[in-house]
């Protein structure tokens, strides 16, 4: 059974800078492990989140291409860092600053992808936000989402290039 996204309240939730959600996915986003943390932000039962797809979490305002660049990497078997806005089950949402790495047996074989995710750093999100909405104008300017995504993706590329900067660089530079 799949669960429904919530439509978002717009009401922001926190959680505590010692805390720190965690979560394990299958190849294919589905969750395998959410800890107590992750459990009390979303709101959800542990029961209704294992099985589920990770991007049961996916908020809105969440561009596309964002989750592109985290497929890309973490496939290829490399960690990443990113600014993530989730929306819990009753509709409010909570930023995160995620840290996903692929889980690997045997040293080469990877057979899932592991989740850590803190309380973001509140002035990155001051370019984080916008940067955002710039990438979902661009994503919603596109009837196809598929073409809305790969078009946003470019123009991240673009930024980073235009800036002499790579992804991990800028992402740490907030």
């Amino acid at each position: 059974m799949t669960l429904r996204h919530p439509v978002p309240t717009g009401r922001e939730v926190f959680f505590d800078e010692s805390e720190l959600i965690v979560s394990k996915t299958d190849l294919k986003g589905v969750i395998t492990y959410a800890n107590n943390v992750f459990l009390k932000v979303s709101g959800y039962g542990e029961e209704e989140l294992l099985g589920q797809p990770h991007s049961i979490l996916r908020h809105p305002d969440m561009p596309r291409c964002a989750f592109k660049l985290l497929w890309q990497e973490i496939e290829a078997g490399r960690e990443i860092f990113a600014y993530v806005v989730n929306l819990a089950k009753n509709g409010d949402h909570y930023w995160v600053f995620a840290h996903v790495t692929p889980t690997i047996k045997d040293n080469e074989t990877i057979i899932g992808y592991h989740s850590s995710r803190r309380v973001p750093n509140r002035k990155a999100l001051e370019k984080v936000i916008p940067l955002y909405k710039q990438l979902l104008e661009i994503e919603r300017g596109f009837s196809n989402q598929k073409e809305g995504m790969n078009a946003s993706f470019s123009a991240l590329v673009k930024i980073l290039e235009d800036a002499k900067i790579s992804y991990e660089e800028f992402i740490f530079s907030l």
